[in-house]
């Protein structure tokens, strides 16, 4: 469910690129432009149509084609409309008419005066429903923020996570001077896609891609360094916990045990890296990134090391290596 109300009137209004485009236009009911959007799905009413109403997608938008308009002016023709009242008892928000397909007259009243919208596009049936269904997993996609830095190195969408002032901006910094790019600072939205990835942007688009930086304020990066130092969203593929070097603490120095964090119900690859003066971060995280597409492809450093580890051993080597063959000692 979406983080506040989304109306009919936020459908038409939102600004999709190119080939996101719905095309949409109002063609009966602007009063009802209102009606909030509750459910993620689209419903093709041919049952409902013809009477059927049992287990009818209540709530739900209408998707008119070609088939659905036959029968629709049929209905008007025999003068057979009844099914069409019962229909928008259930709390429809709006019709869509693909193809540039136009209602009869008296459907488009019956449609006003029971509080629905009526809508048109000119792309044909299954590519808007497409486009729709894409619109629908990103607005419905279940969300939270979080407090991190998310960048994106050889391709690979990293989120930075860590104490406030552990170095986070400033290592986003280097790696955006190195050549990556900067998605999101400070304040971090993600929601989850399918059930299967998770995908971060700025909780504020207008001020996602400016950085603070103590001691030298707020910049921003894309006048800085350019749009392609940029990109609007990303899936985060890695995190990377930065924390203060803890002599105490052992860390991990083979990799063999990947952790995982579990955002919206998907569990994310993360690494635990400490930080102290001398440790060149934007190196280090650049290894991580490429060692993650590595993994992507099937190759596991980590495994591929304990693997040689145990053939050596099995050769006798390491015997020698450590006793020598030497009698004469």
């Amino acid at each position: 469910m979406a983080d506040k109300v989304f109306t009919v009137l936020d459908l038409l209004d939102m600004e999709l690129p190119e080939h996101s485009q719905l095309h949409l236009k109002c063609i009966g009911g602007r009063s009802s432009l209102s009606n909030v959007i509750s459910a993620p799905e689209i419903n093709r009413p041919g049952l409902a149509l013809t009477g059927f109403y049992e287990s009818f997608a209540r709530g739900c938008v209408q998707l008119f084609g070609i088939a659905e308009s036959a029968y629709l002016r049929k209905l008007y023709a025999e003068n057979k409309t009844d099914s069409l009242a019962q229909m928008f008892e259930y709390g429809i928000p709006c019709v869509f008419f693909a193809q540039n397909l136009t209602p009869p007259d008296d459907f488009v009243k019956l449609a006003e005066s029971s509080g629905c919208a009526v809508l048109q596009t000119e792309l044909e049936l299954t590519e808007f429903s497409l486009r729709l269904m894409r619109v629908f997993s990103n607005i419905f996609a279940p969300k939270k923020t979080l407090h991190g830095v998310l960048v994106e190195v050889y391709g690979i969408g990293i989120l930075l996570t860590g104490h406030s002032g552990v170095g986070k901006s400033e290592c986003a910094l280097e790696l955006v001077e190195r050549g990556h790019r900067l998605v999101a600072d400070d304040i971090v939205e993600i929601r989850s896609v399918n059930g299967n990835s998770i995908l971060g942007q700025g909780a504020n688009t207008l001020i996602s891609h400016h950085m603070e930086i103590r001691g030298l304020g707020i910049i921003n990066i894309a006048q800085m360094y350019g749009v392609g130092s940029i990109r609007e969203q990303k899936e985060i593929q890695l995190v990377i916990r930065l924390e203060e070097w803890d002599n105490s603490k052992v860390y991990d120095r083979v990799g063999n045990n990947m952790e995982t964090l579990d955002f919206l119900g998907v569990k994310v690859p993360t690494i635990e890296i400490p930080v102290k003066p001398g440790r060149n971060l934007p190196i280090i995280i650049e290894a991580a990134a490429m060692n993650e597409r590595l993994k992507a492809r099937g190759y596991n450093s980590a495994r591929d090391f304990n693997q040689n580890i145990l053939k050596w051993i099995e050769t006798g080597e390491v015997q020698n290596a450590y006793y020598g063959t030497d009698d004469s000692y």
